[in-house]
């Protein structure tokens, strides 16, 4: 047999799934690793944390399934995006702890940018908005804040990069330093109509180039892993940061086609074909996966607390030892008796895109029980969908008559009927949850011609399973009026005059 391995790296664990050429999960292994949050509205995670989380993955699925180096075809990789790493290209030791793409330390420095009227610019030549969401302020922060970083930096000694690099560079012992184009794109350095990193960008940020890495496109031969690793000179074949993975995962390779993954965020992404276009609802416009070497771009709406309002319950809150319990204890009730639950603990992503937002549970009572409070934090990740894809609606030409899903708390029947419910559309669930991981595979097989193509693609995916909508939609649309009262109230708790 061969296999297709896939790396994916997120924000809580690192995972590694090995595909057989039907596309079927054949093993998979999965390492938590350490938060780190050092300041309120900061989050960092140990750069070697990342990489050894995700090369014993690796070296495990590999002995579960009992497949050798010489069965593996090509390897894929997909990660969470933004979170920035910068090391020193001659030791290859980081200079700081990597900033996750939650952290929200560089609000103030993008407010003034806003207010200095340099949105508009950024906005044209990447398609996102100034926020600490992405890359480019996390780098400036690094290197205004970390001793002798600007001069090494600026000297050509220091290498930027996003999980993806980070992990070439060390699985190819320092021989290549790249990143694709859908990493790429979540940087704030990148123009994506001119496809190239951006002079105008890099002063803005006053970022030197010498810093970034070479981009390619998400299926191509990149380069063999150094064979000390234990995974053989396997062939890297595919990158893609995780939501334009899932989007390929799910085959949505054509304008119109959208899916939802609900992770530790929440990420809606529609296919918009090969013209760039900007959104009026303050949506984000992205590169999407190319397998023809063609750029080909996306809406986003990105959610930036998810699955991870069920990982709060579970660590700072003690409601329960282990996340699956959480269907369960939602399920004890029969709804939230009046509780919403709004998880800004980062601030708001899509469509709000408020920094200074925190979070809010709101209607307790006497009587509020546990089972209360976990089902107002389930539904509160199906809330936050339909807003953005309200939003998304609104701004294309082909409004949703149904949603693809996938991602781990998509596996929740609960969570996928109140979905189903809430919007008014059918939710499809495919086969395999793990899209994000089987977009890599995917990327990474086609490279190396284990598949021919996408058409082949189609004919090994399994059916799904669909959710309809069951629930008074009178019903529905009063929740979701209070929902938005509930956000309003959570709007700008973060001032810095408090």
């Amino acid at each position: 047999m061969k296999y297709v391995l896939s790396l994916d790296q997120g924000t809580t664990s690192s995972r590694a799934i090995l595909f057989d050429h039907d596309g079927k999960i054949v093993g998979t292994a999965a390492n938590e690793f350490r938060q780190i949050f050092p300041n309120s509205g900061w989050v960092e995670h140990d750069a070697f944390d990342i990489l050894t989380s995700q090369l014993s993955a690796a070296v495990e699925v590999m002995g579960k399934a009992g497949a050798r180096p010489r069965d593996l075809v090509g390897l894929g990789i997909t990660n969470q995006r933004e979170t920035t790493i910068v090391w020193d290209r001659e030791t290859g030791r980081p200079v700081h702890n990597a900033i996750v793409w939650q952290d929200s330390r560089t609000a103030a420095r993008m407010k003034a940018l806003v207010d200095e009227g340099a949105e508009e610019m950024v906005r044209r030549k990447t398609g996102l908005l100034l926020s600490p969401y992405f890359s480019a302020g996390k780098v400036a922060w690094i290197l205004d804040n970390v001793d002798g970083a600007r001069t090494r930096a600026e000297a050509g000694k220091l290498a930027f990069g996003t999980v993806d690099s980070w992990l070439v560079w060390n699985l190819t012992s320092g021989r290549r330093h790249i990143t694709d184009r859908t990493n790429a794109s979540r940087t704030l350095l990148y123009n994506i109509v001119d496809d190239n990193w951006d002079g105008e960008l890099l002063k803005l940020f006053n970022i030197p180039a010498s810093m970034l890495p070479e981009v390619v496109w998400s299926s191509e031969k990149m380069g063999q892993v150094t064979t000390s690793l234990g995974l053989g000179e396997v062939e890297i074949a595919g990158i893609a940061g995780d939501q334009q993975a899932a989007l390929f995962g799910q085959l949505c390779v054509s304008p119109g086609d959208a899916k939802n993954t609900y992770g530790t965020g929440c990420f809606l992404l529609q296919n918009i074909g090969g013209e760039f276009a900007l959104s009026e609802k303050r949506l984000i416009t992205t590169l999407a996966c190319s397998v023809e070497r063609k750029k080909t771009y996306a809406l986003e709406g990105s959610i930036f607390i998810g699955g991870a309002v069920v990982q709060w319950l579970r660590d700072n809150m003690k409601f329960f030892r282990r996340s699956s319990e959480v269907e369960g204890i939602a399920a004890s009730v029969v709804d939230s008796d009046g509780v919403v639950f709004v998880p800004a603990f980062s601030g708001l992503g899509a469509p709000y895109w408020d920094a200074e937002a925190r979070g809010l549970i709101i209607g307790l009572q006497r009587g509020t029980q546990i089972g209360h409070i976990a089902r107002a934090a389930i539904e509160s990740i199906a809330f936050q969908v339909a807003d953005v894809l309200r939003a998304m609606d609104a701004e294309t030409k082909n409004p949703f008559r149904e949603l693809r899903v996938d991602g781990g708390a998509a596996a929740n029947d609960g969570l996928m009927q109140f979905q189903a419910d809430l919007l008014g559309v059918p939710v499809h669930r495919p086969a395999v949850l793990e899209t994000t991981a089987l977009g890599a595979a995917y990327l990474a097989g086609l490279a190396v011609g284990f598949w021919s193509g996408v058409d082949e693609l189609e004919k090994h995916r399994a059916e799904d399973t669909v959710f309809t909508p069951k629930a008074d939609q009178g019903q529905m649309e009063k929740l979701q009026v209070n929902w938005r009262e509930a956000v309003e109230r959570s709007r700008g708790w973060n001032k810095e005059s408090r």
